[in-house]
């Protein structure tokens, strides 16, 4: 009997693994130990770190380079309090990662991408991947190097094929999203002239909005972030030669200028924006958005309101950053949501979230390699019955 119940567990075991090994699950994280010599270093000093999984057969000279997202730090004391956890250190990460969503490798999920090049940036800075501050403070030991980390992770994929790329994506979510499109054209700059090169940004379209008290809170933080990282210097030279240098954080201002296709998935009522640039703690003191925040079907008419005014600015600093470019690319869904492209289920599955009747993946897809071009904008919350409920931010 016991060795009956024995053989069991361990086919149920070996089924898991197996089930694990067919997602991607086990794959390894690689430390740049070639970035200690450049100083690009996480926040506590430590080397960064990837997750690569090599393309095969038609993609093997594709590459999809996705930048991992988790908030930002804008002073010395929010930056040592993620200093030692694997925001900050890639001593603190998980040694293997799985694939799934826009980085999938099963073909019937991830049509379009299963076989490139796939990489996962991990996100160890606070900046975005834009900080750049030579001396580091004997006391804090801490490292603002951001921008220093991107290229030399770049540097390093380049050297392992990149450089000969046909095709190439820079992706990202939440503060990856935002980076993605902060690196957008540097990145298209370093791949060859006759490579199709364009971006995808998910829940990374932060707007420069205006929240419940009349003011910006998300204006001052974001320019304290700059300020902290010293990030002006990694910012789209296009966008700070023009206007306020700590501006440039913001989306809206930097697509004006960009040269490379950028793609847009994002929800109209990012959960993240919603409590953070909306109705940040801060500005409501008596508490009032607790319960909406949380929920949008606990709002009152008069916060849901709000809510769909904040749609409205959303939409509106979309049209204000990439105007009616030929080359941009929009999925804008209503579902209260925060990075939707790095799961199975949200991605191109059964049940995946729909605006136009397209799901994400296709979608990206298709603008991707100018089946058609997509511009799919969905109506107001709550009218798709179709939202997967996500808000991640990897």
């Amino acid at each position: 009997m016991a060795g009956s119940r024995l053989g069991q567990w361990l086919c149920l075991v070996v089924c898991i693994l197996i089930l694990l090994k067919a997602e991607g699950a086990s794959i390894p994280i690689t430390i740049v130990e070639s970035a200690v010599s450049s100083g690009a270093l996480c926040l506590d000093g430590s080397p960064p770190g990837y997750h690569f999984e090599k393309g095969s057969g038609s993609g093997i000279d594709n590459w999809l380079v996705h930048m991992e997202g988790g908030g930002w730090c804008e002073s010395v004391e929010s930056c040592v309090s993620r200093r030692d956890t694997f925001r900050g250190s890639s001593l603190k990460m998980e040694k293997t990662m799985g694939f799934s969503g826009i980085l999938g490798s099963k073909q019937a999920a991830n049509p379009d991408f299963y076989n490139w090049n796939r990489i996962k940036i991990r996100y160890c800075d606070g900046s975005s991947f834009t900080g750049d501050v030579e001396a580091v403070d004997p006391e804090t030991k801490l490292y603002f190097r951001g921008g220093r980390v991107w290229q030399a992770v770049i540097d390093e994929l380049l050297a392992k094929g990149m450089q000969n790329a046909r095709n190439a994506i820079l992706s990202g979510c939440s503060a990856g999203g935002l980076a993605a499109i902060l690196h957008c054209d540097k990145f298209q700059s370093l791949l060859p002239a006759t490579a199709r090169v364009k971006c995808v940004s998910d829940a990374g379209y932060f707007i420069h909005g205006t929240d419940i008290s009349g003011g910006s809170r998300i204006e001052s933080f974001f320019g304290q972030v700059v300020k902290t990282h010293e990030s002006v210097k990694n910012l789209p030279a296009s966008c700070t030669s023009k206007m306020n240098p700590e501006l440039c954080f913001f989306p809206q201002y930097v697509a004006q200028t960009m040269r490379t296709p950028l793609f847009i998935i994002n929800s109209a009522y990012d959960s993240w924006q919603i409590k953070n640039i909306l109705a940040p703690t801060a500005v409501d003191s008596k508490k009032e958005w607790k319960d909406c925040k949380l929920d949008l079907k606990k709002c009152s008419a008069t916060q849901l309101q709000t809510v769909q005014d904040y749609r409205t600015q959303f939409l509106k600093a979309v049209n204000t950053g990439l105007g009616s470019s030929s080359t941009r690319g929009l999925w804008i869904d209503s579902c209260y949501a925060h990075c939707q492209s790095g799961s199975a289920s949200t991605w191109l599955g059964d049940k995946s979230t729909e605006v136009g009747d397209t799901k994400m993946g296709k979608a990206v897809g298709d603008w991707f390699y100018d089946r058609s071009a997509i511009e799919k904008i969905d109506c107001p919350y709550p009218c798709n019955p179709t939202c997967v409920t996500v808000d991640s931010e990897s």
